[in-house]
């Protein structure tokens, strides 16, 4: 339905009505009004399957494909892959009837101790917007809508309804908005979903400069925009911000608020922020109602109820989950070749394959590492350590006993569901205390041991230097057994990197004592250094690096050029990188380019991740890989003048397997135009001499004093301000005059 004809359709609403449609229905679906053939459209959980509940119920579901969650399928690099399992949602979502997926999840990891991080892509703003993007795309190709959350900075469980996140602007817009600047313009999603949290005093279901001045007038969002379930503090507020549609539904309480606050009436529910009182008027309503009903014609006029083949969705996982999982460790005990191996851990039979809380899926065909691996030969099974019981040890003693009598012991282990959730963030970065000394025992009598991990964030691994390999399997939907069974035996080459950083303790990770804050509220004090950024910077020592993994190939980077070396700040650059893959089998290698500034003139990360690209290159053959570096690659956030900026000068860009080892670099030079400040008394001697008004005003000034004070200017430190050119003794300059000659300056 075109715009023009929705306005015609509001034009016959009462207030009633309109107000009625900004709300839900009831959980999951909207409001239908029948009279003027306005239908209702169905939303589903799903960051990486459907979760798509019946009647107003929480709980039970109906069955979908779970795919890899976004912890691992960042892992991939891979912003295809992410269109790939996209569309196979979208599928599902079309057989079940389902017209939105809430979804994907987008928000920056700033702590690993955060309860939901196995929902989120990274703890980079490059890689997340990608992967996302990719995931939006996939969706929506299949015409069915998507809802970006959780916009924007939820980066906690504790307190979610009410803390108040207080973050810079700089870290705010080079960080976690950036996240999700990119695929807003790029993929543009159907409506995004705004967090519960507040961010700097303001909670974001009403934060008019999060939900317009940013996401609408900067970003050119044109969907609408939604809560999370319950996040509304005062509705009418909320409207008045750009929060088009309240989930869940709350009946009349709300929708008689609204009304009350376009017709002037008493509102009960406060407004927080003051500047509200009374700006909310009909206009707004129907504003609201427009960006809403556009959206609800155009997906339901896109049902088309197609069934999809779950089997071949089940396939795909399996394929998706290989090409995420991160080989972080191998002294040639991989791939697994002939002989008996023993399995170890309840985790091999009951697979930990995704998180708990709202983003969890009814699997239709969840697959086990115990069984997935007897296809490929020998093995026998011991529990080892008890899921429910963490204290009961004594599976340990028959674990090592049947490790010792095998050829090889592949310990499947990791986070319990009871260690991470929704609802609650962790407290240490530990698995189980049975898990690690199960480890530890069976590596005494097994030579050849190898630990397979499945969590959905960074744990601590004091056991790594006591085991032969080390396979980071993360949280790999249902089809995670198959593809643990496939990476083990060398049907399929690793080729997941790393899209986090694994710490050494939690003492050193850069949220350390500002998470998860105190009396509602925490503060964002590592600013723009979260991840990477933090640990090079203050040359930390890690566990494993962010876009770290190994392969059974290796790979040799040769060389590196741009395709020019001097550019303007808002050109393109496309970078060319060779790499030969030196083993000999066949693999995937993702490429990571980064960008350093060589002399900054603010406090700048050692190097940032500005583009990536996974290629597949065969044994012995050299690739040249092509990476194009976009406008904005060079730039970073001008707090004073509250834009981006890029200054002038040379970069260095860095390309390698890993943001630790980056053997290629060259030399770029960016032109880049000045930005100029208005002189003030508080203005530095030393800030007028590449400012056009620093001359005009030097000029004035030698003008109206004559030659005593430009002989004694030579004398003055540079890093004082203008004012003391009042105050110095017997000044020929009084405050009034010094302050014209400034006015002079600037309007000239």
């Amino acid at each position: 339905m075109k715009k023009s004809e929705i306005k015609a359709l509001i034009n016959k609403m009462t207030l009633e009505e309109k107000v009625s449609l900004l709300s839900g229905k009831d959980a999951w679906s909207t409001v239908p009004i029948p009279r003027l053939g306005i239908p209702s459209i169905n939303l589903s959980d799903g960051p990486h399957g459907l979760r798509c509940c019946q009647g107003l119920g929480w709980g039970e579901s109906v069955p979908a494909t779970c795919f890899p969650p976004a912890v691992l399928l960042a892992c991939s690099f891979d912003e295809e892959l992410a269109k790939k399992q996209g569309a196979a949602i979208g599928e599902e979502a079309q057989d079940q009837d389902v017209q939105i997926v809430l979804g994907p999840g987008n928000n920056i990891k700033r702590s690993p101790l955060g309860g939901r991080c196995f929902e989120y892509f990274s703890e980079d703003p490059v890689l997340s917007g990608h992967m996302a993007a990719g995931v939006i795309q996939g969706i929506q190709s299949k015409k069915v809508g998507t809802a970006l959350k959780h916009f924007a900075c939820n980066s906690q469980e504790t307190d979610r309804f009410v803390i108040d996140e207080k973050v810079g602007e700089r870290a705010l817009n080079e960080i976690y908005l950036a996240s999700f600047e990119y695929p807003v313009k790029k993929a543009k999603p159907t409506t995004l979903m705004c967090a519960y949290n507040k961010i700097n005093g303001d909670y974001c279901s009403q934060s008019r400069w999060l939900l317009n001045d940013v996401l609408r007038e900067q970003w050119g969002f044109e969907g609408f925009v939604m809560s999370d379930w319950g996040a509304v503090d005062n509705r009418a507020q909320g409207v008045y911000a750009g929060l088009e549609l309240e989930m869940p539904g709350t009946g009349e309480e709300n929708n008689r608020e609204l009304k009350n606050a376009v017709n002037g009436g008493e509102v009960a529910m406060p407004a927080v922020d003051k500047r509200f009182k009374n700006k909310l008027n009909i206009k707004q309503i129907d504003k609201a109602v427009v960006r809403l009903l556009e959206v609800v014609f155009d997906l339901y006029e896109k049902k088309n109820g197609k069934k999809c083949d779950y089997e071949k969705h089940h396939k795909t996982a399996v394929e998706i989950a290989e090409e995420c999982m991160v080989l972080l460790k191998n002294d040639g005990a991989l791939p697994i070749k002939g002989g008996k191996t023993a399995v170890i851990g309840e985790m091999a039979v009951k697979p930990r394959y995704q998180g708990g809380g709202s983003s969890c899926v009814k699997a239709i065909n969840v697959s086990s590492p115990l069984e997935a691996m007897k296809k490929y030969g020998k093995v026998e099974y011991a529990q080892g350590y008890s899921l429910s019981d963490d204290s009961d040890e004594s599976m340990i003693k028959d674990a090592v006993k049947l490790a010792a009598s095998c050829d090889r012991a592949v310990i499947i282990c990791g986070l319990p569901n009871e260690y991470e959730s929704e609802g609650f963030d962790r407290t240490h970065l530990n698995i189980p205390a049975s898990h690690i000394k199960l480890i530890e025992e069976v590596a005494k009598k097994q030579k050849n041991t190898i630990v397979v991990l499945c969590n959905g964030a960074p744990v601590v691994m004091p056991f790594v230097d006591k085991v032969n390999a080390l396979l980071e399997a993360y949280l790999g939907g249902e089809g995670a057994g198959e593809a643990i069974a496939d990476l083990l035996y060398g049907k399929a080459n690793p080729c997941g990197k790393l899209a986090e950083t694994f710490p050494q303790r939690l003492e050193n990770t850069p949220a350390y004592g500002n998470f998860p804050g105190e009396n509602c509220e925490v503060t964002y004090a590592e600013g723009i250094y979260v991840g990477y950024r933090w640990y090079e910077k203050h040359k930390i020592p890690t566990l494993f690096p962010f876009g770290y993994g190994l392969s059974y190939t290796t790979f040799r980077y040769d060389g590196i050029k741009a395709e020019k070396t001097r550019l303007n700040e808002h050109d393109e650059l496309k970078v060319t990188v060779k790499v030969t893959n030196t083993g000999k089998v066949d693999g995937k290698e993702v490429v990571q380019l980064y960008v350093r500034e060589n002399a900054p003139k603010v406090s700048r990360p050692e190097k940032e991740l500005k583009a990536f690209k996974k290629v597949f290159i065969k044994a012995g053959e050299t690739k040249t890989v092509t990476l194009t570096l976009e406008d904005g690659a060079f730039a970073y956030y001008d707090e004073k003048h509250h834009c981006r900026r890029t200054d002038s000068g040379k970069f260095t860009l860095l390309a390698g397997g890993s943001s630790d080892n980056c053997p290629l670099s060259c030399e770029v030079e960016v032109k880049a135009e000045k930005i100029y400040d208005d002189i003030t008394i508080h203005t530095r001697f030393c800030d007028l001499g590449d400012n056009p008004k620093g001359k005009i005003f030097m000029n004035k000034l030698f003008k109206a004093t004559g030659a005593k004070l430009k002989k004694e200017f030579k004398y003055l430190p540079m890093d004082w301000p203008l004012r003391t050119l009042v105050q110095m003794y017997q000044s020929p300059l009084t405050m009034p005059q010094l302050m014209e000659i400034i006015r002079q300056a600037n309007e000239e």
